[in-house]
This record gives C-alpha cells, sequence and structure tokens, in this order.
C-alpha cells in the first residue's frame, strides 16, 4: 500500500476539452452525449420561475428515497458526488484512510486537502484490475472505491465490496456510472444492512448536467446529520433540485435503463473495432462494464497528440495512480462517431 502522491489528481477529463479542445470530438468526458433530453431541460427551465424562493430540497429528498427504497433520513443532496467527497474529508474522523485505485481521483485529493495522510490500495493489470479484498489493511477505518470504477470500466461484484465493511469502518462505494450498467446488478443502493456504507450517485452523467452540479449520498442517518452540518446553508440550488426529483421518477429510471443498453451495444461495437489494432500492441481492460473503456498502447502520449491533431480528445491515464503514460481512457460514443475515431486512430497509429 503506497501514501505518496506522484499524480496529478486534480486533473480530470474536462481539461482535455476546454481552451484550444473545445471544437475537438469529445472522448475524453464520461457524461452521456446528446443529453440532457428536452423534457429534462424543460422541467429544470420551469424551475427558473421560482429562483426568487429559498431551494428547498425536501420533495427532491424524499424522492430519492422513495428510488431506492430507504427512509428520507438515509439521504443528503449534493452539488454533485464531488461535493459528497469534501464532506465525507472534512467531516468524519478518521485516522487511516485508505483508497482503492486505479479510481477517480477526487476522493484522495479532497482527503489530502483535508489534512490526512491516504494510504493506497494499487488493484494489478495482471487480475484485470479487479478488487482483491484481502489488499484491504485491516485497520483502515474509511476505504473508497468505484463501482463500476472509472477509469477501469470494471464492475465490482457487490458480495466483495460488501465484504470490506467492518465495525467501526466507514465504507465508502463511488456509484457515479451504477446507472449506465444495465439492471444495476452490483449496486449497494438502498442496502442497510452493511455497516458503515456509504453509496455516492451522480445524476450528472447519465443525464448530461456536469453543469448544474447534482448528486447524492445514501448512508446511515447519523452519516447523512453529520455530512449536512459540513455543507453550507441551501447548498443545492432550486434548479438542480429539480432536476434530481424529475431524475428518480419512474419515466426518467425506464429511460435511464434503456440508455443504459444502448450504451452496452455500442461499448460492444467500440470493443470490436479495436480489436483490429492488436497487432499495433492495443490492450484493452475486459470485461468493460461503464460507459467508458480503458486501454494500455505503446506511446500513447504520442497517439493521444496525433489524435487531437486529427481532431479528436482522449483521457490520458497517467494521472491515475497505478497507472503510467501507456494507457488512454475512451467515453463510449454512437457508431457514426466512433467509426470516426477507429479512422483517426489508424492515422494516428501509423503516422
Amino acid at each position: 500500500m503506497r501514501t505518496d502522491s506522484g499524480h496529478d489528481l486534480r486533473h480530470h477529463g474536462d481539461a482535455e476539452v476546454r481552451d484550444d479542445g473545445g471544437s475537438l470530438v469529445d472522448l475524453a468526458v464520461n457524461v452521456r452525449a446528446d443529453t440532457p433530453p428536452g423534457w429534462l431541460r424543460e422541467h429544470i427551465a420551469g424551475s427558473l420561475d421560482g429562483l426568487a424562493a429559498y431551494p428547498d430540497g425536501r420533495a427532491a429528498r424524499a424522492a430519492v428515497a422513495a428510488r431506492h427504497g430507504v427512509p428520507v433520513e438515509r439521504v443528503l443532496l449534493t452539488a454533485g458526488a464531488a461535493e459528497a467527497f469534501v464532506l465525507l474529508a472534512r467531516a468524519l474522523k478518521v485516522r487511516r484512510p485508505v483508497v482503492v485505485h486505479p479510481q477517480f481521483t477526487e476522493p484522495e485529493a479532497a482527503l489530502r486537502d483535508a489534512g490526512h495522510t491516504v494510504g493506497r490500495v494499487l488493484l494489478r493489470e495482471a487480475d484485470g484490475f479487479r478488487l482483491d479484498p484481502a489488499a484491504v489493511p485491516e485497520d483502515a477505518d474509511l476505504v473508497v472505491i468505484g463501482n463500476p470504477t472509472n477509469p477501469t470500466s470494471v464492475l465490482h461484484p457487490a458480495d466483495a465490496v460488501a465484504s470490506l465493511a467492518r465495525p467501526g469502518r466507514v465504507l465508502v462505494v463511488d456509484e457515479a456510472f451504477m446507472d449506465a450498467v444495465p439492471g444495476e446488478p452490483e449496486s449497494l443502493a438502498g442496502r442497510v444492512d452493511v455497516p458503515g456504507l456509504v453509496v455516492l450517485r451522480s445524476l450528472t452523467k447519465t443525464w448530461g448536467l456536469a453543469g448544474l452540479r447534482i448528486g447524492y449520498v445514501l448512508a446511515a442517518p447519523e452519516t447523512v446529520a453529520d455530512l449536512a452540518r459540513a455543507q453550507p446553508l441551501w447548498p443545492v440550488s432550486a434548479p438542480a433540485l429539480a432536476a434530481a426529483e424529475a431524475c428518480v421518477g419512474p419515466r426518467a429510471v425506464a429511460e435511464a435503463a434503456h440508455a443504459a443498453h444502448r450504451v452496452a451495444a455500442d461499448r460492444a461495437y467500440l470493443l470490436a473495432g479495436l480489436a483490429r489494432f492488436a497487432a499495433d500492441g492495443l490492450r484493452v481492460v475486459e470485461p468493460a462494464r461503464g460507459p467508458f473503456l480503458l486501454i494500455r498502447l505503446p506511446r500513447a502520449a504520442a497517439v493521444r497528440a496525433r489524435l487531437r491533431d486529427l481532431g479528436y480528445a482522449v483521457r490520458r491515464g497517467d494521472t491515475f495512480p497505478g497507472l503510467n503514460e501507456e494507457w488512454l481512457r475512451l467515453a463510449v460514443r454512437d457508431r457514426p462517431t466512433v467509426d470516426g475515431f477507429l479512422t483517426a486512430l489508424e492515422r494516428a497509429l501509423r503516422r
């Protein structure tokens, strides 16, 4: 287990498409394309008439609770899942936090900013980046893991993740991409029998609301209360609350489920297209279950730069602990976009 930093933990996919990258075809950011849908835009716009009033999150909180079949006291609304990591780092009194990598780097960054010394459990490429519960130190009193994991796209078995729970330990499971998995088979959201469990959900990925900032925490009432005390007053805006209520309703849940199947089909198409580059040394982490793929490629940094010249942005992987400059992350996109990307990738590899 490592405790050093050595990676740019605050580099995220949006950096690839800022400034001079704004005109690139975006395979770097994991927000679903062509979102938010029209009905959601209209619903959010309708909330603007009430902007003179302070936000009231009760209806949205109740809707989230109903979505997962838990008491409302187990729900905390946040300004995106990223805010939840900051709240956890500031509010919880922990001595030995551990983050399971490679994964989204913001949890570790937030813990470090709050003054914690953070341990790392690095999952191995040789094991397909699958979770080995025995690798997590027994004395860790805070464990953070993503499922499905960004950037590896690995979906860990729910039983394996739940086995990390211990008396006196907080187990944080980042399920920001779980609604992109058909049927959400390994989700722990709604579980109340796992001690110390904290599940984080984001509504920004599937619904294209990264600019609105909305997510939520599912946890024991006392944990929710601790985190709420660390929040400022009115932390979630009225439009974000309107979005939250809409995105967890039956219509939206059904639409998200349909989108998850479509993403799975598009991911299979991308995988098939990438297979033709095996002779170039390209390897994909499989089985992939998220709306993105992690690939390993010799000279990946140079290929990434050539792809930018050809009009495509992909996510560098070397900012994730446990990965190096040979790794890239690709967001799953529709088939015409994938066809164009594969043509560009072939040109980048042959240049």
